[in-house]
């Protein structure tokens, strides 16, 4: 097995694209890579480690204790450590698990290959290894963020803002095309500041655009957007670009003007109302996905009741919620004690997620009889399972189709008409052959 990598990725879909251009790194360079394996066992073994939440951290050290043992037992020669985790935490990490043989951050990860080549052997360049099925891909258009929310480490862990150039973004959507790719989820810590670091405008409109008008790119979907200073033409696009899905990803994280203050969220409760009232009236059929925080510091039963009533009334496509955990060195843990009980934290998530339950449950049954045009990812068991425009992969419901004796082809478009819903599922039958 010697020249093979196992790079095992935690976390978001962020750091899935680091590791798909470090695997395009060492293959460049002459190494066999597998990604994600249940059983590494290569001469090398990357983690790409997550460090947002305290669950994430610590299913991150434990896979780091769990290679360390098989390197210790000499099931693998080398453990090397990247990403949120390492980039925060180095010092500490160095000195409690010495067993990795070395350790990179964020940014730095790519001098990886090159500390492995001798002097003599320059390190060449390789193109993204996409480890996800190769009709859909993710697209990250910068890194960092500048908003500071008084809950969120990643600013301490990803730093500053800092957008892609726009011409090298474009060039690789070509080259994604060119190898298959039709589906792209465009991904970014806060995707609607994308330019505003370089000439203080904020691009993203026009970057969308431009993304929908290459050839062979069938569906956009965008993925955390911010309401603060949203930027109102990314609705036109998403309205007149037929290959622009009608799916945003934006995360509001509560609506009482208490919370948001303290959350230092920069947007009002009648600015958040007005903010979905515009996008439904602007975008006909849009589908919002968003992720809203209880027992935040000094949440009080009147915040919480508020943000009921907004799920209420907003009627989220797909909404997520979790409960307040205190990250250190982020404001609120410095000026903010975490003075709302457990028990407390989880009953109000379990409300609000009921609440959200029976929503979902209406608005997937409302679908039941139409025809949507699905996307084909992959057969399982008696179904094919595919997904509409409004499904992001892996997060959002699925379509499954009956394998009967029709023969569907992965990453392939077809009508379907939707006979029956469940809570996070449709099924259907294709009424055509590929679109």
């Amino acid at each position: 097995m010697k020249k093979t990598v196992d790079i095992i990725t935690m976390g978001c879909s962020k750091n899935l694209v680091d590791s798909e251009t470090l695997m395009g790194l060492f293959e460049a360079n002459g190494y066999h890579c597998t990604h994600d394996s249940e059983d590494p066992q290569g001469e090398i073994v990357v983690v790409n480690t997550c460090g947002f939440i305290n669950d994430a951290k610590e299913e991150s050290i434990n896979t780091i204790l769990e290679l360390a043992e098989a390197k210790k037992e000499g099931r693998i020669k080398k453990l090397f450590v990247m990403g949120c985790l390492s980039e925060r935490y180095l010092a500490e990490l160095e000195k409690e698990l010495p067993e990795v043989d070395k350790y990179y951050g964020k940014f730095n990860y790519r001098q990886l290959v090159a500390d492995l080549q001798s002097e003599t052997m320059p390190v060449c360049e390789g193109r993204r290894h996409v480890t996800t099925p190769r009709h859909y891909a993710y697209l990250k258009i910068s890194e960092g963020c500048d908003r500071h929310c008084a809950y969120c480490a990643i600013p301490l862990i990803t730093g500053r803002h800092q957008s892609r150039p726009m011409e090298e973004i474009l060039e690789e959507v070509r080259q994604l095309v060119a190898e298959g790719t039709k589906e792209f989820q465009v991904i970014a810590q806060e995707l609607t500041y994308y330019g505003v670091d370089i000439d203080g405008k904020q691009r993203i409109a026009e970057l969308i655009e431009k993304i929908a008008e290459i050839p062979g790119v069938e569906w956009i979907r965008l993925h955390y957007a911010y309401p603060a200073h949203f930027p109102w033409d990314l609705l036109r696009v998403m309205r007149e670009k037929k290959n622009v899905c009608k799916y945003l990803d934006i995360a509001l994280q509560h609506v009482s003007d208490h919370m948001l203050s303290r959350m230092q969220r920069h947007v009002t409760k009648a600015e958040t109302y007005e903010l979905i009232e515009r996008m439904r009236r602007e975008v006909p059929g849009i589908h919002i996905r968003t992720t809203l925080m209880v027992g935040f510091p000094g949440e009080t039963d009147e915040d919480f009741e508020e943000l009921k009533e907004f799920v209420k009334w907003a009627r989220f496509e797909r909404m997520g919620a979790f409960a307040y955990s205190e990250e250190e060195g982020t404001y609120s843990e410095k000026h903010f004690e975490d003075d709302v009980p457990e028990d407390i934290k989880q009953a109000r998530l379990d409300k609000i997620m009921r609440i959200q339950q029976n929503i979902s449950a209406d608005l997937e049954a409302e679908k039941v009889g139409k025809v949507m045009k699905v996307i084909i990812d992959r057969k399982e068991g008696d179904y094919y399972v595919g997904r509409t425009e409004f499904c992001s992969p892996e997060v959002d419901p699925e379509v499954l189709i009956p394998v009967l004796d029709q023969q569907l082809k992965i990453g392939e478009f077809y009508d379907v008409r939707i006979t029956d819903s469940e809570e996070f599922d449709l099924y259907g039958t294709t009424i055509n052959i590929n679109i």
